[in-house]
């Protein structure tokens, strides 16, 4: 069986922007509300960071975190992802948004035009690589070693290897909420049926879930 390039749970708004401007240690999404942009994901039974509080819902939206770690076995994320530094780096001990337990579990590869060197923290090792999405998404799979590997974003990673035409499938979150500008993923989701079969399924939580698999 082949290893599958996939983007999962990955949210915008329905202008299509993935994320805001400004962002920044103490906003991540820049201007965007996460808690917004997000609230899908977070009142889910499994959502993406755990709460202090248990229960959520089990309906549809909560199927799609609950896969979020299936059979992957490595991401690739961009650097403004990783973190909201900018070029060289100039402190190594930052180590990203998530803390000593990070929530991927395997092998990350980060994209970025200035290396550092890799480190691990619980069961996650982060790789920080400068080169062309088809050499990274190699070294990704390798490192899956047989499981797929998500593409994490953000939306200009995402946008890099759909270019590539390397991406097998999407999973994108169309949230019911406009961001205006920053970092945007499409300005429809039409922009892919060229290449791309598709499945709209709305959800009673609001958000709209765009499926998407290679013709």
């Amino acid at each position: 069986m082949s290893q599958l390039l996939r983007v999962q749970n990955f949210t915008v708004s329905s202008d299509g922007f993935g994320a805001g401007e400004g962002q920044s240690l103490e906003k991540p999404f820049g201007h965007a509300d996460p808690g917004n942009l997000l609230a899908w994901a977070f009142a889910t039974d499994h959502p993406p960071i755990t709460r202090s509080e248990p229960g959520g819902s089990r309906g549809l939206d909560d199927y799609f975190t609950r896969d979020y770690a299936r059979n992957i076995g490595a991401e690739i994320m961009g650097r403004n992802k990783f973190g909201p530094q900018r070029g060289p780096w100039q402190d190594h001990e930052w180590q990203g948004w998530w803390g000593e337990e990070p929530p991927f579990h395997t092998p990350v590869f980060v994209m970025t035009h200035h290396r550092r060197p890799s480190f691990t923290l619980s069961d996650t090792t982060f790789h920080f690589v400068d080169d062309e999405p088809t050499a990274v998404l190699a070294q990704a799979k390798e490192a899956a070693q047989g499981q797929d590997v998500r593409l994490g974003g953000g939306p200009t990673i995402i946008r890099e290897f759909l270019d590539a035409d390397l991406v097998d499938t999407l999973h994108v979150a169309v949230a019911p909420t406009e961001l205006g500008s920053g970092a945007r993923l499409w300005e429809s989701p039409d922009e892919l049926l060229d290449r791309f079969h598709r499945d709209v399924v709305p959800s009673p939580s609001g958000v709209t879930h765009h499926l998407l698999w290679r013709n």
